[in-house]
């Protein structure tokens, strides 16, 4: 089953297009990457897909037209973790988590019941944030503040979710830790994840699909072992594989 499909998208900022005739399909389990150099229009398409910029084309999320879902309608389908945002008000790290949950209540007085107070138990655990629970998130790391936003996304329960960077801010041990529960999320029955990464190997090792971006067109979409090495170099502008294996061998 299809859950996120988008067909000939065209979008940007202030009539200028950022992205252009870009499609692409997302089915149950799938974990596709977003790659491409700065500028290309990443963040944008995931904003598009999100339903938060005006775009031409369609997209499809779990069968439904996105043009014709309301906002709350959309958040049940699709869930948005953007790069690390400013914090304004200092709740705690399961007040902020909870938030997740608005597309599921029935207004906004309404509270969550024992289903939705166990689904925002397990995205803490999720992310290992269950023992800091009671935390201000003021007084977070960034590393725990974008583990506090991912577990927020997890307790929305949508379908799709889309990343973006989000093992930025993360030291090595909690992005292995954040891609492993990413993987088994979406492997849970009609999920599937969408990701903008700057880490090649991490990406590559992540998904298994990827679609790269240049110019604002797309240039590759498959599985990541089918990704030609050359056109990675031009994209990118040096040797991709060199400059990995390079840094690879201070460890050796």
């Amino acid at each position: 089953m299809t859950l996120l499909q988008a067909e000939h998208i065209t979008c940007g900022y202030g009539g200028a297009p950022v992205i252009e005739d870009i499609s692409l399909s997302v089915g149950q389990g799938e974990r596709l990457c977003v790659l491409g150099p700065n500028g290309c229009g990443k963040t944008t398409l995931l904003r598009a897909l999100a339903g938060l910029l005006p775009y031409e084309g369609t997209v499809t999320l779990c069968g439904t037209d996105g043009k014709s879902l309301s906002r709350r309608e959309t958040a049940r389908r699709v869930g948005l973790m953007s790069q690390l945002a400013p914090v304004y008000f200092a709740y705690t790290v399961y007040e902020t988590v909870s938030m997740g949950r608005y597309a599921r209540r029935r207004g906004p007085l309404d509270r969550d019941g024992e289903a939705g107070r166990q689904a925002v138990r397990e995205s803490l655990e999720r992310t290992g944030l269950w023992p800091l629970r009671d935390r201000l998130i003021t007084e977070l790391s960034g590393g725990q503040l974008q583990r506090v936003f991912l577990a927020r996304t997890f307790a929305q329960d949508p379908a799709v979710i889309l990343l973006d960077e989000p093992t930025n801010h993360l030291d090595l041990k909690y992005q292995a830790e954040l891609t492993d529960s990413l993987r088994s999320w979406s492997e849970q029955g009609g999920r599937a994840v969408v990701g903008v990464f700057h880490d090649l190997s991490l990406a590559l090792s992540f998904a298994d699909r990827a679609l790269l971006l240049e110019g604002r067109h797309a240039l590759f979409q498959g599985p990541p072992e089918a990704l030609d090495r050359a056109l990675l170099d031009r994209v990118y502008g040096l040797d991709v594989a060199g400059y990995l294996r390079k840094l690879l061998a201070r460890w050796q």
